[in-house]
């Protein structure tokens, strides 16, 4: 099957032909008739499947007839991030360069006079997300009424940030008779009631099983106590075959200190995190996407809709706390038909997490074996000591014991206290006199002092999450005539 197959129109096709492609993805080749036949849809697809050319192309053909009015946007498409609604105004640009369509940016971190002023000459596409077209809405700077298409992208990231409800009322504020097209990579529950409320005899899309890992990322999971994470990473850096790489981490402190420690190994590396300025983003990202760097330290905020070309890995150096996230992390790599690897690092405490992942994926993921053989736990260090140097201490208590304590009246300090069981093993006066013709008893042995347990060790806790407000570049225009 080709694009021509799909029904497009002829400039359209000679966009896609510009653009180097010559035949539709799945998600595309399913989507696209029955979007261009006017059906409301819901569209199952990971990252890296093609999915936003599959409703970008069909709603460049539907809005070439019509004419936009000023403050009424024709057509709205809601994305969860900045950056993702960046993304899907440079498909409008890329495809729509034979069309004649106005399109507008409607995100937050860029100045609202320049996005009041595009919408007041009138789009035929705006980009938005739901905190800034509530925001613009509350003021009466735009109007939803002659909006005739919507497309609610990236449904289930809109569910994590907690955007439903504004998704909903925004629902309300357009025409009933409409199409909507909805996009999502899993299907949890809210999701369906949301589509079950405000699509009409929707179809239903599906090309991978929801949460279904990309089978062209070969994914490992290894296992490394976490005083060793660092060591098993420069291991892995050395000896796989990395182009270029994301990192990604849980906390914001985590990315910063792991960052610096790869620049002072001598490592071209850079981060993104939610305490960035935008510019600051912006400007690593794209050294990332120029080479400038060949290895990005990111939070979570760069785990959905980053799309760079030539990502060969990905390294989870934290276990993502929810399933999805790991989805949508080792999406970065093995996209658009190439291959990928993704290694996730995992700690004794990450059983569980591991766990819910792969119940998710539906496949076990690969254990990773090297060498030195895998590190269960920081705890397990002193079992992995020598032999020899173990018995040391044994040897010499048994050739040399204790000196008996002179007797004295009994005293409590904190660790008997502590640990009652101790008490009773080892009483202060009078130990038990062993029977004429037994077995010595425990009791009846001399015990040496107890040794106070060592300070339990603390972890430095990252107080603060990521925002998840913006992950990536913006393009250079807010108002394009797309010509």
């Amino acid at each position: 099957m080709t694009f021509a197959d799909l029904g497009l129109s002829d400039e359209l096709l000679r966009a896609i032909e510009d653009s180097g492609y010559t035949v539709p993805t799945p998600i595309q080749a399913s989507a696209i008739p029955s979007i261009l036949m006017m059906r409301d849809m819901i569209g199952v697809a990971q990252t890296g499947t093609g999915k936003t050319a599959s409703f970008v192309l069909p709603m460049i053909d539907i809005l070439a007839q019509g004419r936009s009015r000023a403050r009424m946007p024709r057509s709205l498409i809601l994305e969860p991030t900045r950056e993702l609604a960046a993304q899907v105004a440079e498909n409008f640009e890329k495809y729509g360069k034979y069309h004649k369509l106005s399109m507008a940016l409607l995100i937050g971190g860029v100045s609202m006079t320049d996005q009041l002023a595009a919408l007041e000459k009138g789009v035929d596409v705006l980009i938005a997300t739901p905190g800034r077209l509530m925001d613009l809405f509350g003021r009466g700077k735009i109007m939803l009424n002659g909006c005739s298409l919507l497309v609610i992208d990236e449904a289930d990231r809109m569910l994590d940030m907690g955007f439903i409800p504004d998704i909903e009322e925004i629902c309300t504020k357009l025409p009933k008779q409409r199409q909507t097209l909805l996009f999502s990579a899993t299907m949890p529950a809210p999701i369906k009631r949301l589509a079950d409320k405000f699509l009409e005899n929707p179809k239903m899309v599906e090309v991978a099983r929801p949460a279904t890992a990309n089978v062209n990322i070969k994914q490992w999971v290894v296992s490394v106590s976490a005083s060793k994470k660092k060591d098993r990473l420069r291991e892995l850096l050395g000896a796989e075959d990395v182009k270029t790489a994301i990192i990604f981490c849980n906390r914001k402190t985590t990315v910063r200190e792991l960052n610096k420690s790869l620049q002072r190994g001598r490592y071209r590396s850079s981060e993104i995190h939610g305490d960035m300025e935008q510019s600051q983003r912006i400007a690593e990202l794209d050294r990332f996407k120029a080479g400038d760097v060949n290895i990005l330290v990111a939070s979570d905020v760069a785990a959905r809709g980053l799309d760079i070309k030539g990502v060969s890995h990905v390294f989870n150096y934290d276990a993502p706390w929810h399933p999805d996230d790991y989805v949508h992390r080792i999406g970065r790599t093995g996209r658009a038909g190439a291959t990928g690897v993704a290694f996730t690092f995992v700690t004794p405490d990450d059983a569980e997490n591991i766990a819910n992942i792969e119940k998710l994926t539906g496949q076990k993921i690969d254990r990773f074996a090297s060498e030195s053989g895998p590190v269960d736990s920081p705890a397990d260090e002193d079992e992995r000591a020598p032999r020899k140097s173990r018995r040391k201490p044994a040897a010499k208590a048994a050739a040399k014991p204790e000196p008996a304590a002179p007797a004295a009246a009994p005293t409590f300090d904190d660790d008997r206290l502590i640990d009652a069981h101790a008490e009773r093993a080892q009483p202060a006066a009078r130990p038990a006199r062993a029977a004429p013709n037994s077995a010595p008893t425990a009791t009846a042995k001399p015990m040496p002092p107890k040794a106070k347990p060592a300070p339990a060790r603390t972890t430095a806790i990252d107080d603060g999450d990521d925002d998840g407000g913006w992950n990536g570049p913006l393009p250079d225009f807010l108002r394009a005539k797309i010509s």
